[in-house]
């Protein structure tokens, strides 16, 4: 029986998350725009998802919340740190 591992958020500096450049183009900002008024009021309530690469970290999931945050101009953002598979 396999045992799933609770993931524990963590606060990471948005300057150091590298966003894929073929993520990068579904960027909606009209979706930016809502995320972000959401943020304002309700704070950030879903982390994104980061792998470690070297010095940075790379992008998963959360474009959309992370160019909010940056739009917002806070320094970080809440997230999980994506696990490499294990066999």
């Amino acid at each position: 029986m396999k045992v799933k591992r609770m993931l524990k958020p963590r606060i990471f500096q948005i300057a150091t998350i590298h966003i894929p450049v073929k993520r990068a183009k579904t960027l909606d900002m009209d979706k930016v725009g809502q995320i972000a008024e959401s943020i304002l009021e309700d704070g950030q309530t879903v982390p994104i998802r980061v792998r470690a690469d070297g010095e940075r970290f790379v992008l998963v999931e959360g474009l959309h919340r992370l160019e909010a945050m940056k739009a917002l101009g806070e320094p970080t953002i809440t997230g999980y740190m994506a696990q490499a598979r294990q066999h």
